[in-house]
């Protein structure tokens, strides 16, 4: 069992048993993006595993195939009027990565299909929290709205317009525009 103090998984852990994963990650934990906050616990659970990929000559590397789900809550700030927005977001995943030194040829080469599927891990180990934060972010609508019909913000003064008017409407716009206002004015009546 990984405990909140442990959370680099290592092939030398997984040498003789696969590895239980029972981790609660705490709001806060993780920096995610400016506009996305944790705010429930969210557990972690599932197994890694070492697959020893055999090269022949070359050696063996090893691999770490990590299998494990995840569930919490979270605010994403509305795309319009950037107010917070309750999102709950779960996913599961099956991913496999490598040492990073082993691949790391100079030069251009081709790949299979298989390895466009393969992370890599840096130094001893892979940490749990970067496959997370990660796969949450890759698990995130593409555009959050407090609600569909989201009146945004004034671009003028800022104001909220779900929640009051602004005089931003009502006062006169900036002289400098008036030449363009003018040639779309003329454009229009071409047409």
């Amino acid at each position: 069992m990984l405990t909140l103090n442990s959370v680099l998984i290592t092939p030398i852990q997984l040498v003789d048993e696969p590895l239980t994963i029972d981790e609660t990650i705490s709001p806060g934990t993780l920096d995610y993006a400016p506009d996305v906050r944790q705010v429930s616990p969210m557990p972690v659970t599932g197994e890694a595993d070492l697959i020893v990929e055999h090269r022949g000559p070359e050696g063996d590397v090893n691999d770490i195939r990590l299998r494990a789900g995840y569930k919490g809550d979270f605010e994403i700030l509305c795309a319009r009027c950037v107010e917070p927005v309750p999102q709950a977001l779960s996913g599961e995943f099956d991913l496999l990565f490598r040492p990073a030194e082993v691949d790391e040829n100079p030069g251009e080469h081709a790949i299979t299909p298989e390895e466009t599927e393969i992370g890599y891990y840096q130094g001893s180990g892979l940490l749990l929290e970067d496959v997370v934060r990660e796969q949450v972010l890759l698990s995130l609508p593409s555009r959050t709205l407090c609600k569909p019909d989201c009146k945004g913000l004034c671009p003028r003064c800022g104001q909220n317009l779900n929640n009051a008017t602004c005089s931003c409407g009502e006062s006169p716009s900036d002289p400098r525009w008036n030449t363009l206002a003018d040639l779309a004015g003329k454009l229009e009546l071409k047409h």
